[in-house]
């Protein structure tokens, strides 16, 4: 059997596969809450084979949100229907996961897809953005108000709340996104950090928030659910963010009980410069995992099975994520299996296809 269709045992609980859904904002929401589009877009690839599936970015607070469309977890009521979900997730063999989330000074944007001023003002549904310094991400973005500390804690306690929540809506991982110049990111960044108090100054300082956020969630969620940490290895900016700084972060989150660590990069600065290509993100993936001795998540421009597979019997990841590929085929893995392995779960209702 290849390894991208062996199983992967993390606390206890058998992942049937290391091929996973990467969490892909879908702009989609009212108030925060979940809705058939996201029953759908995610169920779908559950039944196209993936082991685990992961929602979108998913707001602790209002203020949370990229955009005012952005999934939210900060209330009860947001609960029930992503129940729903993760109980068809479940059905389908597959592990239901979730992005918790806070946008920081990237937050308040139009969708995507919407013609570009960017920002969202307060008038048309808009908020003032709040980060570790008032300092805009571009010439395009908001000011963002910088948290005071009664606030700092109060975010703490917002992450808590949303991963208590997240349990209770079935979700068996959680993954808190801690990359791509949002909140968390953007006290670990010295770009993004100015402070010189305890939430900044330093190495030590810049890693008090996030560690907080880890530190306060074990201790809420039960056991058995896995915890995961997305983390922008490097800023692409010279004296920012970079992977030595990343090996040390990713020691003490390993240290605190994270199971995986999801390697990402950049998103913290306009002048960030990077060149995407297949794999480019891969080194930082084997770096953590050799350095630190923690399992890792490979992402970034992975679009086939037989590459995917080479960067797992090199023992450079220990899983997959794709992102952009399972939105332009749901079934990706059932293909796979099949270049990989002659062999396929393929599900009653499509075998006649395949």
């Amino acid at each position: 059997m290849s390894i991208l269709f062996s199983s992967l045992n993390i606390r206890g609980m058998e992942v049937k596969n290391r091929c996973w859904v990467s969490p892909m904002c879908q702009y989609s929401s009212e108030d925060g809450f979940a809705n058939n589009w996201h029953l759908i877009h995610l169920g779908t690839r559950a039944v196209g084979g993936a082991g685990l599936v992961m929602t979108e970015a998913a707001a602790v607070s209002p203020e949370g949100r990229i955009s005012p469309s952005d999934l939210g977890i900060w209330k009860d009521g947001h609960i029930e229907k992503l129940n729903e979900i993760t109980n068809f997730l479940k059905s389908q063999n597959c592990v239901p996961a979730i992005q918790l989330a806070h946008s920081g000074r990237k937050g308040s944007t139009k969708k995507p897809w919407e013609e570009r001023d960017n920002m969202v003002g307060e008038n048309d549904g808009g908020w003032i953005p709040v980060a570790p310094s008032s300092l805009a991400f571009d010439n395009n973005s908001a000011t963002p108000k910088e948290l005071n500390t009664d606030e700092i804690a109060g975010l703490v306690s917002s992450f808590v709340k949303a991963s208590k929540r997240a349990e209770l809506a079935g979700f068996q991982c959680i993954e808190i996104h801690m990359a791509h110049g949002y909140l968390a990111h953007e006290f670990l960044s010295p770009i993004s950090n100015k402070r010189t108090d305890e939430y900044g100054n330093n190495l030590k300082g810049r890693m008090k928030f996030p560690l907080d956020l880890i530190r306060e969630i074990k201790k809420v969620i039960s056991e058995k659910v896995i915890l995961l940490v997305r983390i922008s290895a490097t800023d692409y900016v010279e004296n920012g963010w970079d992977i030595e700084q990343s090996i040390e972060f990713c020691k003490e989150l390993k240290d605190l009980g994270v199971d995986l660590i999801d390697c990402s990069s950049g998103g913290s600065s306009p002048l960030q410069k990077l060149n995407p290509e297949p794999n480019y993100q891969v080194p930082f993936s084997a770096e953590i995992k050799k350095q630190v001795g923690i399992k890792t998540g490979a992402v970034g421009l992975i679009t086939n099975s037989h590459q995917a597979e080479e960067i797992l019997k090199a023992n450079l990841a220990d899983v997959i994520f794709l992102g952009r590929e399972f939105l332009r085929n749901p079934y990706w893995p059932l293909k796979a299996m099949k270049d990989l392995d002659n062999s396929a779960d393929i599900p009653d209702q499509y075998k006649r296809s395949f």
